[in-house]
């Protein structure tokens, strides 16, 4: 009766509480619903600025943007874009769409990042693009893998989605290689309910976003509907875009939120004992975009019974991403499946996360680790 009786904690909610009524207003009243209205420009450019970078391009999700990115980048069959094991499936996605092919590397054991070391192992004559991931909001270490790729001549790409306002070495993520990706899904730290975003401070680079990204209609010249390349439709509408508007605005609050939330439960949970927490990467400001943990035998029951019990709790919970190398549909288009993923796959099989929103209160984060401790055996 008592779970019964108790808030539902969801795993992740928006926190709508600046102008996105007013914008999303503003905009049906006038009709500009479409990518043609006036806050797609100004969210670019406001986001772009909060990266630290010149130029924003809109589109209508993460995936894509990750896409684009590596379009621009001239990627395609052939070449080798080495990625995170253990990451989101569309990470993986985004290069097969490409037709290039991506290869794997596992986690760091505590920053449950990319490990830069292994990234070197991995390189071959056709890797083109190293794409780390900044896992649950914390930033990799770039200075790494920066200098990997410039002794190979390897373009650094930043998958960002999960990272908004995250930062190593004084620079925000989005600015921390020649281009990067972010995801606005409902669940991130900025959104727009669905929506992402390419940044970039080259030009060429920008120009060629904005021209893939609407069906390769011409920049500068009349229509004539006659289209010199293969395009796509990635647009972001107007009304997404007035959201991502009014998010950006109180961006630096909601990265604040998350990251009380994360010391937070970081302090109580690592009274646990048998409870695994990612380690913040040095040099690197983390914004706990979730807020994960692995189980460890010391704990006495296993993730899935954890888990079901939250569950009773009414606490939602999400398990871990599993490794690049279990995915069916990543062998079947014909990735190097082979080798050993510790990292990844103790993440996969023991990790999952914790209510993580921005609207989250101290007690409903006390409650979580109140019923995760208690459970403990």
């Amino acid at each position: 009766m008592e779970a019964f009786l108790a808030k539902f904690l969801p795993v992740c909610e928006p926190l709508l509480a600046g102008n996105e009524l007013a914008y999303v207003t503003e905009a049906v009243s006038t009709g500009w619903i479409s990518s043609a209205g006036k806050y797609v420009k100004a969210f670019e450019e406001a986001f772009a600025q909060y990266c630290g970078v010149k130029h924003g391009i809109a589109v209508s999700n993460g995936t894509v943007a990750l896409h684009l990115a590596l379009v621009a980048l001239g990627v395609g069959k052939g070449d080798e874009v080495i990625i995170p094991d253990f990451t989101m499936m569309a990470s993986a996605l985004a290069v097969c769409y490409t037709g290039a092919m991506p290869v794997f590397v596992d986690a760091d054991t505590e920053t449950w990042n990319i490990s830069p070391a292994a990234v070197a192992a991995k390189i071959t004559p056709r890797t083109k693009v190293v794409m780390p991931v900044h896992i649950f909001g914390n930033p990799c270490d770039m200075a790494a893998l920066e200098s990997i790729c410039a002794d190979k001549n390897i373009i650094l790409l930043e998958d960002a989605a999960e990272a908004h306002g995250a930062s190593f070495g004084g620079k925000r993520a989005g600015g921390l290689s020649r281009i990067a990706g972010f995801s606005f899904f409902a669940n991130k730290n900025v959104t727009t309910g669905e929506g992402g975003m390419v940044v970039t401070d080259d030009d060429d680079l920008a120009q060629a976003c904005r021209y893939y990204k609407n069906l390769c209609f011409p920049l500068d010249a009349p229509r004539t509907y006659l289209h010199a390349d293969i395009g796509f439709n990635y647009r972001m509408s107007n009304i997404h875009a007035a959201i991502g508007l009014a998010q950006t605005e109180r961006a630096d609050d909601l990265k604040q939120q998350r990251q009380a939330h994360g010391l937070l439960y970081r302090e109580r949970l690592a009274e646990i004992q048998g409870v695994c927490l990612q380690q913040d990467q040095p040099g690197g400001e983390n914004v706990f975009w979730m807020n994960g943990l692995a189980v460890t035998p010391e704990y006495g029951r296993s993730r899935d019974e954890l888990v079901a019990y939250l569950k009773e709790q009414a606490i939602d919970t999400r398990l871990f991403f599993n490794g690049m190398h279990r995915q069916p549909a990543l062998e079947k288009y014909g990735c190097d499946c082979r080798g050993a993923y510790p990292v990844s796959d103790m993440l996969a099989d023991n990790g999952f996360y914790l209510p993580s929103g921005s609207g989250l209160s101290n007690d409903d984060i006390h409650r979580v680790c109140d019923v995760v401790a208690a459970f403990r055996r």
